[in-house]
Parts: structure tokens; sequence; C-alpha cells
């Protein structure tokens, strides 16, 4: 069972392509992520399928991704990376979806 308190400060799986992982799975190569990362706290994302692009979309609060301001309701897409980097500016939601 997903519990909100696992997303804190840190990215909780919510969504895979294998059944057997944590969340509801789904029948592609894509993997969502929320997180809940408090002001001044970071976190990193490393990229799991070569090829792929991750799509963040701010929820509530502000973040910086790869270096790029995020406000709520903003969204950044990203490709041609190994891994990011969310650096909450005060306390940010995001949901963080990993895909071809």
């Amino acid at each position: 069972m997903l519990k909100a308190q696992d997303r804190r400060n840190k990215l909780q799986q919510i969504l895979p392509p294998n059944a057997d992982d944590a969340g509801v799975w789904i029948h592609r190569d894509a993997w969502f992520h929320l997180s809940q990362i408090d002001q001044g706290k970071a976190t990193e994302y490393a990229i799991k399928k070569s090829g792929n692009g991750v799509y963040a979309f701010l929820l509530s609060g502000e973040m910086t991704v790869n270096g790029q301001k995020l406000h709520a309701r903003d969204g950044l897409g990203i490709w041609d990376i190994a891994k990011l980097e969310l650096k909450a500016d005060m306390k940010a939601e995001n949901l963080l979806m990993e895909f071809r």
C-alpha cells in the first residue's frame, strides 16, 4: 500500500512497467513517482531505461530541477540525461514521469 509519508524528501514510485514492483503497474516502459520535498532538501532521480526522457510536473511549491526553476503548476521535459536533481526552494510536491 502506498503511503504519503513514504514520499517525504524522496521519490516514491507509484507506477512501474513491472507488476512485481511497488505501485500500480502499466504495460509500457514508464515509471511515475511522487515526492514531497521540504524546503532546502534535494533528491536525485536516475533514468531507468536508456533513451527515455523525464517530464517533471510541479504540483505545489517551488523547485529547481537540473538548474531550471519551477513554480506550482509548471512542467519541464528533459531528455538525453542519465540523472536529474530536484531541489525544493520552498516545500514542494512533484510528479515525475519517465517514458519514451
